[in-house]
């Protein structure tokens, strides 16, 4: 039989509920695929030797919010919880950005931690960060934000064994269905939202959320018949 795993979860809405009329629905997931492209805005990563480096993007916004017991971006400023483990950022002097030689000392132990600012957020006035860990079993929680709106957010985390250092990116995105059947009720209804892990250029895990009466909600890990990498998809893109 086969065992499922599942992924910690929680869907918040801060702002009021609307109230719509019939089948309709209001969802972060219509606004997904107009979020920027990550590619488009993303910052380069500062790999160091023996470290494991860990991302989020694919959303509108996303945090990492706390690794193991560590409590990393705060939920309500949007910034780092320790300034003692925040790089700094960029300073700027009117619309000029004044580049700063980043603190990229590494870390001295296990239980170090360290944020660093990767690029501007797509949502104005935030920055997306990536975390420095040593390898080891890891616990990470990380808020999405599916539309550009703070007020709706998907909680997601994982354990997962990053005994490998390297970057590691958790990418999110919207799952497409080609099996509706067009009916208003099909029609209705959000598309799943979906993660994967990903190592360097090839994916180790994915998660998807299941809207089911039975999972309600819950992120589920699916089976993989094999490692993707970001080569075979282009060759099926250009195919």
């Amino acid at each position: 039989m086969n065992t499922k795993r599942y992924a910690l979860w929680t869907s918040t809405i801060v702002a009021g509920s609307l109230l719509l009329s019939g089948c309709q629905l209001l969802t972060g997931y219509q606004k997904i695929d107009e979020a920027e492209s990550a590619e488009a805005w993303i910052g380069k990563i500062k790999p160091i030797a023996g470290e494991v480096n860990i991302a989020c993007l694919g959303t509108y916004h996303c945090e990492i919010v706390q690794i193991d017991k560590t409590l990393i971006i705060a939920p309500d400023s949007h910034e780092p919880i320790n300034p003692q483990i925040a790089t700094a950022l960029p300073s700027r002097k009117g619309t000029v950005e004044i580049p700063i030689n980043m603190d990229m000392t590494p870390l001295i132990n296990k239980n170090a931690i360290k944020v660093v600012p990767l690029a501007a957020s797509s949502m104005p006035g935030l920055t997306n960060y990536y975390a420095r860990v040593m390898p080891a079993k890891r616990e990470v929680h990380v808020n999405f934000y599916p539309e550009n709106n703070m007020g709706y957010v998907e909680r997601f985390a994982m354990i997962h064994d990053f005994t490998e250092a390297g970057t590691y990116q958790l990418r999110a995105y919207q799952k497409k269905s080609s099996g509706k059947s067009g009916s208003l009720l099909d029609t209705a209804s959000p598309e799943p939202l979906c993660i994967e892990l990903w190592q360097g250029s090839k994916v180790q895990r994915r998660f998807c959320k299941k809207l089911d009466a039975e999972h309600q909600g819950e992120f589920i890990e699916t089976g993989m018949a094999k490692t993707v990498s970001l080569a075979s998809k282009a060759k099926k893109i250009v195919a």
